[in-house]
């Protein structure tokens, strides 16, 4: 593993987060979740957002809490590995989540409610229902077998004059149900043929060049 003090120069990322203490067992899911339906990641706990180390008080209650997250906010359960290393003297617990092989995860709210949640660039996002779809079956070895379609074939000249398209732009294109399109997006990001976005705003979707 690369070194804290390296690691900590990359800054918050995909599959890097910085916490500089653990207050809330909800909002640890998020992350834990987000790391586990993506490609994995590391928590560094003890280390503030603009990645000045504060080194963490007590390990002890910091494992305690993400272990309490992991198990009671997450399903399914995440299982997070712990790594403790001083840097100048003051203590880095480093949490590593592996990429999970039953996605997707959910993280419970303070309202009670179970969310998927994907990490992209530095933040934790509430996954679309496109994308819960994708990482329900991204792992299945079936395989998609794609055959392209009048609607495929749409989508794909559409792409080829216009950058994006979001999902209610493509069921008009169609004209079809929400559903439909959906599920002839989901195929084709499991394909790799193109990709979701997400942007505060909206979702879209672009081809993969």
């Amino acid at each position: 593993m690369p070194s804290i003090k390296s690691l900590i120069l990359q800054g918050e990322g995909v599959m890097l987060d910085f916490k500089k203490t653990i207050t809330n067992t909800e909002k640890i899911a998020k992350s834990l979740v987000a790391f586990a339906n993506n490609k994995g990641g590391k928590l560094l706990i003890g280390v503030a957002d603009d990645g000045s180390i504060k080194g963490v008080k007590s390990e002890e209650e910091e494992k305690y809490m993400i272990l309490t997250s992991a198990n009671q906010y997450c399903k399914p359960v995440i299982e997070p590995r712990f790594e403790e290393i001083y840097v100048d003297d003051k203590l880095v617990l480093v949490v590593n989540i592996p990429e999970s092989d039953t996605k997707p995860h959910y993280a419970l709210d303070d309202q009670k409610k179970w969310w998927a949640y994907i990490r992209i660039d530095d933040k934790s996002v509430l996954a679309s229902k496109i994308i819960v779809e994708v990482l329900k079956q991204d792992h299945t070895d079936k395989g998609v077998l794609i055959s392209y379609s009048d609607n495929e074939k749409k989508l794909l000249q559409y792409l080829e004059t216009n950058e994006k398209i979001t999902l209610k732009e493509f069921s008009k294109l169609l004209r079809c149900s929400y559903r439909k399109a959906q599920k002839i997006l989901v195929s084709l990001i499991l394909t790799n043929v193109i990709k979701s976005n997400t942007t505060e705003k909206e979702e879209y979707f672009t081809a993969v060049k």
